[in-house]
């Protein structure tokens, strides 16, 4: 498929509205968890670290199968994914409601809404980018503040539909507003070029290899039934004198059959003898083998490498306190009388003032993206040691709304990832990161729920994520200190599929 030139607005404004929306509705609730794993806590009688695996899958899930969600929105476009995906969001939070054990929400709630929140995010971020490059930057952050400010109103909403028609209440009313997913993602128009291929050199394109084989094979034959044909007439000829044009004809006739029914034999047994499953079952192996390189090109950058760690370790350490906040501040003893606002709200809240900010700031062209990403990194780091020093709501609330600005670097993380590796390896390269997002946002709650059944506190799992999170990004950070125009001077010498880095001078 070859797209045209991103218009950076037109139509692109329409996509960047319900992508916005469709981030909202399917990633409110499954952010704002935090109301719910209270909830479970207390209707199933397990453990924290048990427990924590439900919002955890929800939120790493869709990454984990990120490289899948980003072959299905190649195959199909983001509008049919997007579609399909809001029939899952809206049928997992539904069947939620149902779960007799905490086992059950590990497949509705864990699995179902969060593969289902993975493609539309993957549907959301690829459809963008591809409407937009002046203005990426700005572009990505309003889609992602999508989910932050679903995080901000579902944490409250959530709470109000408990109190009103209980927990099972609650999944079934948020599972029916996500099926306004539908309409948002019919509106995704894919962006296509006019100018295609002509018919006939597509269909010449799609000719099964054995055909040429077989038209190479006739034509010989051919050749041979003539020359055969001339030696037989001329010997006629010579030896019969007069009567070798009536012969001449009875022979061509006679030849004429032997040639259809030749013909006809090897085509035949051509048919016979070409087994279709293998040459498809070859030819797709070929397909995984060059993505499979690709993928190897894409871990020699040593940029790309050290951006697959950091993440890694920052969804270890950085998510766990917007599931877990709640939590902490319980057990901190904290009186309800000081409880203004839900802390999960205000990360919320903040978390879309950063992912604005964030991104207005990498659209400009002094500023460097990935030493702003490494900064967010390293200030997150710095913030999760302070969080076991914190004893009262309101330094909670401010470590709350410093961690919910910095984890708004997730709008920029689409930007520094095309600038490292270029729009034509997007999905691929974000698919294999999101991925290990995933897996740290799976791991990271439980780990933390561990901490705290094994310490019963949470200082011990707080100084963990801290120290996940400051070495990647220092990490990131010595990937990112060498001279770029050096590196730059030895990326032209690597093979033409490899990719580096842009220095911010370039971005």
């Amino acid at each position: 498929m070859v797209f045209r030139k991103p218009p950076d607005g037109g139509w692109g404004w329409v996509i960047v509205l319900v992508s916005f929306f469709t981030q909202f509705l399917c990633y409110g609730s499954p952010l704002a968890v935090g109301v719910l794993y209270l909830e479970w806590l207390d209707a199933f009688g397990e453990g924290k670290g048990k427990t924590a695996w439900v919002g955890s899958l929800a939120n790493g899930i869709g990454l984990l199968a990120s490289p899948v969600c980003s072959i299905c929105v190649s195959s199909f476009g983001a509008r049919p994914v997007a579609i399909f995906s809001g029939f899952m969001v809206a049928g997992g939070l539904m069947m939620s409601s149902f779960a007799p054990n905490i086992y059950f929400l590990y497949v509705s709630y864990g699995i179902v809404v969060g593969l289902g929140c993975g493609l539309l995010y993957t549907a959301t971020v690829t459809i963008t980018c591809q409407y937009f490059d002046k203005h990426r930057g700005l572009a990505l952050g309003l889609i992602s503040t999508g989910s932050s400010v679903g995080l901000f109103i579902y944490a409250a909403l959530q709470r109000e539909l408990i109190e009103l028609y209980g927990l099972d209440g609650c999944l079934l009313i948020v599972g029916a507003l996500s099926l306004n997913i539908l309409a948002c993602g019919s509106l995704m128009r894919p962006l296509e070029s006019s100018s295609s291929p002509p018919p006939e050199k597509m269909c010449v394109d799609k000719v099964p290899d054995q055909y040429f084989v077989y038209h190479e094979k006739e034509k010989t034959i051919e050749e041979n039934i003539s020359i055969l044909e001339k030696g037989y007439i001329d010997d006629k000829c010579v030896n019969k004198g007069p009567d070798c044009k009536q012969d001449s004809i009875l022979n061509k006739n006679v030849l004429s059959s032997i040639n259809v029914n030749e013909k006809d034999t090897y085509k035949k047994k051509v048919v016979e003898q070409t087994n279709f499953c293998k040459q498809l079952a070859k030819r797709k192996w070929q397909l995984y083998l060059t993505y499979w390189k690709e993928t190897v090109v894409l871990f020699k950058n040593k940029v790309f490498s050290a951006l697959f760690v950091a993440i890694l370790l920052f969804d270890i350490g950085g998510f766990p306190p917007s599931l877990l906040m709640e939590d902490v501040a319980r057990s901190a003893n904290i009186s309800e009388d000081d409880y203004y606002m839900p802390l999960i709200s205000i990360i919320g809240i903040m978390t879309t003032v950063g992912k604005l900010i964030l991104g207005i700031l990498a659209d400009f062209k002094w500023v460097n993206t990935l030493y702003l990403y490494v900064t967010t990194l390293l200030m997150t780091g710095v913030a999760l040691f302070a969080i076991p020093f914190a004893k009262s709501y309101l330094t909670l609330a401010m470590l709350s709304g410093i961690l919910g600005f910095l984890t708004g670097n997730w709008s920029i993380f689409p930007y520094v990832t095309t600038k490292t590796v270029g729009i034509e390896k997007l999905t691929h390269a974000y698919g294999i990161l999101m991925f290990f997002a995933g897996l740290g946002n799976s791991l990271g709650p439980p780990i933390v729920g561990w901490f705290y059944d094994w310490t019963q506190e949470y200082d011990t799992a707080f100084y963990f994520s801290g120290f996940c999170v400051l070495l990647g990004g220092f990490l990131l950070l010595l990937a990112a200190l060498p001279c770029w125009n050096a590196c730059t001077t030895q990326s032209s010498k690597l093979p033409p599929n490899t990719y580096s880095y842009k220095v911010a001078s370039n971005a």
